[in-house]
C-alpha cells in the first residue's frame, strides 16, 4: 500500500505579527508537513534524500535551501530554534547539545587567540572553568569581576576586550546586573555583550531589549521544565548566529531531533510554569527570612535584596531559584539537606519538582577555595530551585531540616 501526502489541502501560514509571548510560546516555529499534523512532528533521521544528483549538489553548495544532514539541518531542531528566537525577540537561534556547548560554540565562533573576555564571578561553576582553563589554552584571556560593580568592568576593559559575559540573575546568589549599563560599556569598547538568560527565560526578561548582542540558554533547565533532556541554544542577529552555526556545522555539538521536540513542546507551557515558579519562590524566600536558623536569604524578589529595584525594572518576575545561608557551616548545611524527604537532592534546576543542593561541593565544587570565596560560595550556602508543588508542602519538608538543626543545638 502506498501512502501519499495530503498536499492538495492548503493551510495558510500563521500570522503571528504583534502576538504576545504567551501566544508565541504555543504557536511560533511550527513546521507542518504534508501530512497536516496538528502537533509537531519529530524527524529522527541522520540524512535527507534529493530528487536528483543536481539537487544534491545545489544543496551542498548552498545554492538551494533545504535539509542536508542532521548534524546541522533538521526540521525538528529548526522548529525549536524558530520558537525560542521569536520568544527572545532575536533574528535567529542555533540549538546545541547542552548549555555549555552553547557557550563554547559562541566563544569558538566569535573569539580568537589574543582576545580578552570579561566575565562576572557569579556564573555557573563550569562556565568559570571553561573560560579559566579551556579557553585559555586557545589564547583567550578572561578577567573575572563583580557582577554588580560596574566600575570593576570599566577598569578591566582593554584594547583586546571582545566580549562581556554575564548571568543575571547569577547562580546561586541571585545578583542582578545592570544590563543597559554593561551593554553601553561593551559597545563603547567594541565588544559583544553576551547574557546567559537561563534563570529568567524570555518570559521574565529579554536581554536583547536591554542591549545584549547574544542570549544563551541551557535548555535543560526551564525551557524543558521537567528534567528530561540536555540541550542549549544561542539567540542573536544573523551576522553572529551565522558564525555560531558555522562552528556547529563543522564541530558538531548538535542537538538531537528528539531533544529538540521535547524542548519545543516544553516552551508551550513555559509562561504558565514560570509564573508558578515565581509565586512559590517568593513565598518560600519570605518564609525563610523569618526562620531563626537562617543567616541570610538571596532572592531578588525580597525588598532586602540589594538589587531589588533594578530587578523590578528589568524583569517581569523574580524567578524560581533562591539561596540561603544557615547559621553554621558544611555540617549544618548537609544535615539540613539530608533531612528533607520530598525535595530532590540534585544539582539540576528549572524543574517543576523542587530541587536542593550544596553549591560549594556540587555546582561550584571544581572552583578553587579562593574563587569560591570571591564568588560568595560559602560552606553554609544552600540553593533551592523551587518547583510548582503546593508551597505549604514545601515548607513542611524544609521544616524537617530546621528541626534537625534545632535538635542538634539543644543537645
Amino acid at each position: 500500500m502506498t501512502f501519499h501526502r495530503e498536499e492538495t489541502i492548503q493551510i495558510p501560514e500563521s500570522d503571528l505579527d504583534g502576538m504576545s509571548l504567551d501566544t508565541l510560546a504555543v504557536r511560533a516555529g511550527q513546521i507542518r508537513t504534508g501530512q497536516l499534523e496538528h502537533s509537531d512532528a519529530i524527524f529522527p533521521t541522520s540524512s535527507f534524500v534529493y530528487g536528483s544528483a543536481a539537487q544534491a549538489a545545489a544543496r551542498f553548495g548552498g545554492e538551494e535551501a533545504g535539509n542536508i544532514y542532521s548534524r546541522f539541518t533538521n526540521p525538528t531542531v529548526q522548529a525549536f530554534e524558530g520558537r525560542i528566537a521569536a520568544m527572545e525577540g532575536g533574528e535567529r537561534a542555533v540549538a546545541t547539545s547542552s548549555g555549555m556547548a552553547a557557550i563554547l560554540s559562541t566563544c569558538m565562533a566569535l573569539l580568537k587567540s589574543g582576545d580578552h573576555v570579561i566575565c562576572s564571578r557569579g556564573v555557573f561553576g563550569t562556565t568559570n572553568v571553561l573560560f579559566q582553563k579551556y579557553m585559555a589554552k586557545f589564547g583567550v584571556e578572561t578577567t573575572f569581576v563583580s557582577l554588580t560593580e560596574t566600575k570593576e568592568w570599566a577598569l578591566a576593559i582593554r584594547s583586546s576586550t571582545r566580549m562581556l559575559f554575564i548571568e543575571t540573575p547569577s547562580n546561586p546568589l541571585c545578583e542582578v546586573a545592570d544590563m543597559a549599563g554593561l551593554a553601553k560599556l561593551a559597545h563603547d569598547s567594541g565588544a559583544l555583550f553576551v547574557v546567559d538568560n537561563c534563570f529568567c527565560t524570555p518570559v521574565l526578561q529579554r536581554p536583547l531589549e536591554h542591549g545584549a548582542d547574544i542570549v544563551i540558554h541551557s535548555a535543560t533547565k526551564y525551557l524543558d521544565g521537567q528534567g528530561r533532556c540536555v540541550g542549549g541554544v544561542v539567540v542573536g542577529p544573523h551576522k553572529h548566529m551565522d558564525e555560531v552555526y558555522g562552528f556547529l556545522r563543522s564541530a558538531g555539538p548538535t542537538m538531537s531531533p528528539f531533544n529538540a521536540w521535547v524542548f519545543h513542546k516544553g516552551l508551550e507551557t513555559l509562561p504558565i510554569r514560570m509564573r508558578a515558579h515565581c509565586d512559590n519562590a517568593l513565598e518560600l524566600a519570605t518564609w525563610l527570612e523569618q526562620q531563626p536558623e537562617v543567616e541570610r536569604v538571596y532572592y531578588a524578589g525580597l525588598e532586602s535584596h540589594p538589587q531589588h529595584v533594578l530587578a523590578k525594572k528589568q524583569q517581569k518576575g523574580f524567578g524560581g531559584v533562591l539561596s540561603f545561608c544557615l547559621k553554621g557551616g558544611r555540617e549544618e548545611a548537609w544535615n539540613f539537606i539530608d533531612a528533607t524527604r520530598m525535595i530532590s537532592i540534585t544539582a539540576n534546576l528549572g524543574d517543576v519538582k523542587t530541587t536542593i543542593t550544596h553549591p560549594a561541593t556540587t555546582t561550584h565544587g571544581r572552583l578553587s577555595p579562593e574563587d569560591k570565596s570571591r564568588a560568595g560560595i560559602t560552606e553554609n550556602l544552600i540553593r533551592l530551585s523551587v518547583g510548582i508543588e503546593a508551597v505549604e508542602d514545601l515548607k513542611t519538608d524544609l521544616y524537617r531540616g530546621f528541626q534537625v538543626l534545632q535538635n542538634a543545638s539543644n543537645t
